[in-house]
């Protein structure tokens, strides 16, 4: 990119050459491709190498009305066949007036930092072999890789994984607070296939704009950085998520990589204290908020000790195998097929979520005084108190769902909890891990929530061990 006429000084001088990234300590942000990302299979290869996948919490395996192209529930990320990454270049100081021009070079990548009226900061990026660049976010244009809509979280599920399902249709909210170009993530082309990601993508034109009001500042090395509007949120967890899962500190990430804690509120204009002994390295487990969406990165390695949709579907046949039966009607119940997940069957387990008993489906036991009534005179099953027959514990009454979406297991364990009070079935080590992660929600509040569906947790623990009763013959 060529700026043409004078630029008004200011410091540092108008063009400078800069070092290859903006974070000192990291690679640069690199581009994003309208190439399909399953396109990282070399002909030589025996097959392809997988940076890692990304996984959007409340979909439980797929979106509302399914997975479709760039817009779905979970995206590997694999290895192009020729790099697309950029790295920093070139800064120039410039006025404002020049910026149209400067930006207007489709060939070229650039930040654009509007300082004032009358003055503004460009970095030119320039192209990078060693790096492989994902783009995501709201926007369906050709260079975001991973098209992410609104989650709409829900206090109550109904249905296994219907609650939370808000991406691709109907669901979406009218005004979302997704970016269109959410964020970035580069993955280093040579082992051991880094990953690190960035506040901010570049839009069709290959520019990222940082306007007047939008929080951004000179480093103390005379480069620029700045946040986005609702901001980038990273968390990622204290120790390795499949061994020991506890949770982190949630930071945000800047247009630079730099790791920041959190503003006062999701999008003031006052950045907060530089955190200079974390990076935005993901790892497995990591947690990444879109305000609005909420997406957990899994490694290769930590994906194998997941379990694979056969070996669910393998244990839902174990549960059935098992023929238990509702201690009151002694008929037996069935999980579903992973494919039913918004109609109840007729054999499908219910559980009270403050007991664990499990009962078959009945219309009866409800303390009306605590829900409201609903057609033929009975409260809904999402919303009406019940009393269990076996212990007399008041509670929600609800169906269970086994968690389809395996990324979001942390281990193979047995499903034998629930989250209360969606009624999402996965094993212990994955409902205690979940119940302890905070999740961001609206500008400052963070809630724990099932990964399944996004329904907050309630009860003392956000979970329920599941006590089955087995065949009385």
């Amino acid at each position: 990119m060529v700026l043409e006429g004078s630029s008004e000084a200011l410091c540092p001088p108008s063009s400078l050459e800069l070092r290859p990234s903006c974070n000192k300590s990291q690679p640069s942000p690199p581009l994003s491709s309208s190439s399909q990302l399953h396109d990282g299979v070399f002909p030589e290869d025996k097959e392809p190498i997988k940076y890692g996948e990304l996984i959007v919490l409340g979909h439980n395996g797929s979106l509302a009305n399914g997975d479709k192209g760039r817009r779905r529930s979970r995206l590997a990320l694999y290895k192009r066949p020729k790099a697309n990454g950029v790295k920093p270049d070139v800064i120039h100081n410039v006025s404002t007036p020049l910026v149209s021009k400067a930006l207007s070079n489709k060939s070229q990548h650039s930040i654009s930092f509007t300082l004032s009226r009358s003055h503004s900061v460009i970095v030119e990026y320039t192209h990078d072999t060693n790096t492989d660049m994902f783009q995501i976010g709201r926007s369906t244009e050709s260079m975001i890789d991973f098209v992410v809509t609104d989650t709409v979280g829900s206090s109550s599920s109904q249905g296994g994984g219907a609650a939370g399902e808000g991406g691709g249709g109907g669901g979406q909210s009218a005004q979302s607070t997704i970016s269109r170009y959410a964020c970035r993530i580069m993955c280093e082309r040579r082992a051991p296939y880094t990953a690190r990601i960035y506040a901010a993508g570049f839009d069709s034109s290959k520019n990222i704009f940082l306007g007047e009001r939008a929080a951004k500042w000179r480093t103390s090395d005379g480069l620029m950085d700045g946040l986005t509007t609702n901001g980038v949120l990273v968390m990622h967890p204290a120790g390795e998520f499949v061994s020991e899962p506890a949770p982190g500190v949630w930071r945000e990430i800047s247009v630079c990589g730099n790791v920041f804690a959190l503003r006062e509120t999701r999008s003031a204009q006052q950045r907060g204290k530089l955190v200079e002994n974390e990076s935005n390295t993901l790892q497995d487990g990591s947690l990444i908020d879109l305000c609005g969406a909420t997406l957990l990165w899994r490694t290769p390695a930590g994906l194998r000790h997941t379990p694979t949709l056969k070996q669910l579907e393998s244990l839902r046949q174990e549960l059935n195998a098992a023929r238990p039966q509702c201690p009151v009607g002694f008929n037996t119940l069935a999980f579903p097929s992973l494919a039913q997940r918004e109609i109840v069957d007729k054999k499908q387990p219910w559980v009270y979520v403050n007991c664990g008993h499990v009962h078959g489906y009945h219309n009866w036991g409800y303390r009306k005084e605590k829900g409201p009534a609903g057609p033929g005179g009975t409260a809904p099953a999402s919303t009406g108190e019940r009393e269990c027959p076996m212990c007399r514990r008041v509670g929600p009454y609800v169906p269970l769902w086994l968690g389809c979406e395996g990324g979001l297991y942390l281990d193979a364990g047995p499903p034998t909890h629930a989250f209360c009070p969606c009624g999402h079935v996965c094993s212990e080590k994955t409902v205690v891990g979940w119940s302890q992660i905070p999740l961001p929600h609206g500008t400052h509040a963070f809630h724990a929530a099932c990964p399944f569906c996004g329904t907050w947790l309630t009860g003392e623990q956000g979970y329920i061990k599941l006590i089955f009763q087995g065949p009385v013959d």
